[in-house]
């Protein structure tokens, strides 16, 4: 028998904490353990639950959504945490991103593509949807308030993994990914660790979201 996910739902909004928590125990094969209103509760509950899956909300009073990523990420950096927000801003993606999240989907996405990305991002995996990664590509593209690095700064990638870091960015799997360059998924493993390892990160959406920044990813079309 298949363990179930065990999922965390915060959210700073009852109707919201109480739809999500419906869908999901509909679900086969995801187990709502916990629902938090902010960032500190959600905390209080990872320790008390050990989740597989948080969704987390990005405003929210006492502790926001970024904040308690970074704790996450130092404390239970075993746990993913899918970004589910109502706001479409270009800076919080890049911020959720880059803090450590798995995912970032908003709340207004279907309930398959809302079981997807917490299946993926219970697997290791991150699956940013195809409106994310274009906002992704295009705030690195676009003129900063700080000047931002036109090169690598030193970074330098292989052909190949500068294929499957391309790959990555347009939401490829690791299986879809093999199939396309003409590798094994084992091998496409080991050129994202030595991509996460030159990048400084230790998620693909760590790793398109720096990249990003640095150029050194294809202008969006």
């Amino acid at each position: 028998m298949t363990t179930a996910i065990r999922v965390i739902v915060t959210d700073d909004h009852v109707i919201v904490r109480d739809g999500l928590q419906l869908i999901l125990e509909t679900a086969e094969g995801i187990e709502v353990v916990g629902v938090a209103a902010d960032g500190e509760q959600a905390l209080r509950l990872t320790a008390e639950q050990n989740p597989d899956v948080i969704l987390m909300d990005l405003r929210m009073p006492n502790m926001d959504g970024l904040t308690a990523i970074e704790h996450l990420q130092r404390d239970h950096s075993g746990v993913a945490v899918v970004i589910l927000t109502t706001y479409n801003e270009d800076q919080m993606v890049m911020r959720a991103l880059q803090a450590g999240a798995k995912g970032y989907i908003l709340k207004d996405v279907t309930r398959e593509s809302l079981i997807r990305t917490i299946q993926a991002a219970a697997r290791g995996e991150t699956l940013l949807s195809p409106e994310v990664m274009q906002k992704v590509l295009a705030f690195s593209q676009s003129p900063p308030e700080q000047p931002k690095p036109k090169d690598s700064a030193g970074i330098t990638l292989t052909d190949r993994e500068q294929e499957v870091l391309e790959a990555v960015a347009t939401g490829e799997t690791n299986k879809g990914i093999a199939f396309q360059l003409g590798i094994s998924e084992r091998t496409v493993k080991a050129h994202l660790k030595t991509t996460y390892d030159k990048l400084g990160v230790d998620s693909r959406a760590a790793a398109i979201a720096v990249a990003a920044q640095r150029g050194m990813l294809p202008p969006v079309e």
